[in-house]
């Protein structure tokens, strides 16, 4: 287990470094960061020397190589826009989409395996059918036509929930949280339900579609001529059985939340990092934009580790496979 951990955290190491990389020569092409720090009617020389300060006039590999030396020791840089250092600005802005990540990813998996099991179990049934047809819907609707749909019906129409914003925030430490404040929480409902709601419909058809394979299988068959009660054979080995892909997909679907936020984010003007980077990517700032692809990486890459791991949880098959490997 241990070299298997090893081996994951040196390929982590190395995928990091080649999107640090892919990141950095794309941006290149993104356009004069100088334009956005200076004025239209700046002089020539003020802005080479600019250029030259920021250190933009070095080769790219040069630039990559000092830009590789500060991030290991955890500094981004300044943002262009903001005058700011950049770890600072993610540090203010992680813990707002962290929230919505996560409640995003409740509902999906509540409401998902929920759903899903049900669909399963009961698969003649009206409610079954209803359930299949709104998965499809939220499957076919883009995310942004998803959150306007929701801000019509419930904020302009109806008045119950906020159209924009976080709410009211409560600063613990160095950690600002909208979960201890009605208007907290009631903000936090629309776009969780809107990033949610596409994971939400991809893990119900997965649970779905292994359930009812695994229901067919012969073990399952074994244990009700076992004489073992239904509850038992669909909760207590069919479902346990159905969890091991459904990790899987929600482990990544997790870090798409995190990554793919930027949609929702604009739309519900969130004060999280997928809006910094689209207002960084509007205004050429690339520090910003190379940190954020950067963390989203690091992200990925630490959910498909977990993902992994737990893997040898669910299914003692794949821990025999690890050690042997090992």
């Amino acid at each position: 287990m241990l070299a298997f951990l090893i081996r994951r955290l040196a390929q982590a190491f190395v995928v990091l470094g080649v999107v640090g990389l892919i990141a950095f020569a794309m941006f290149r092409f993104a356009g004069d960061p100088v334009n956005q720090i200076v004025g239209p009617d700046t002089p020539v020389s003020e802005r080479a020397a600019i250029r030259k300060s920021l250190g933009l006039d070095d080769p790219m590999l040069v630039q990559f190589g000092r830009y590789a030396g500060n991030v290991l020791r955890g500094d981004f840089g300044i943002s262009y826009q903001f005058r700011q250092p950049v770890t600072a600005l993610l540090a203010e802005r992680i813990p707002a989409t962290l929230e919505l990540a996560f409640c995003a990813t409740l509902f999906a998996l509540g409401v998902g395996i929920l759903m899903g099991v049900y669909c399963a179990l009961k698969r003649d049934t009206v409610l079954a059918k209803l359930f299949q047809a709104v998965s499809l819907i939220g499957v076919s609707l883009p995310t942004f036509l998803i959150g306007i749909l929701l801000i019509f019906l419930f904020s302009v129409t109806l008045g119950w929930l906020p159209s924009y914003g976080r709410g009211d925030t409560v600063r613990i430490g160095g950690w600002t949280t909208g979960f201890l404040t009605v208007s907290g929480l009631k903000a936090l409902i629309l776009p969780s339900v809107t990033l949610g709601l596409y994971q939400m419909t991809l893990i119900m058809r997965l649970v779905r579609a292994e359930m009812l394979e695994v229901l067919r299988t012969d073990y399952i068959r074994f244990a009700r001529a076992r004489g073992l009660t239904t509850r038992a054979i669909h909760f207590g080995h069919a479902l346990k059985n159905t969890l091991v892909p459904v990790i899987t997909i929600a482990g990544l679907q997790l870090g798409s939340v995190i990554a793919f936020s930027i949609i929702t984010e604009t739309v519900f003007q969130w004060p999280g990092m997928g809006l910094l980077f689209v207002q960084a990517v509007q205004n050429v700032d690339i520090p910003i934009m190379s940190a954020y692809l950067l963390l989203v990486a690091a992200i990925f890459v630490t959910i498909n580790l977990v993902v992994d791991l737990l893997y040898t949880v669910v299914d003692p098959r794949l821990r025999t496979s690890v050690g042997r490997a090992a």
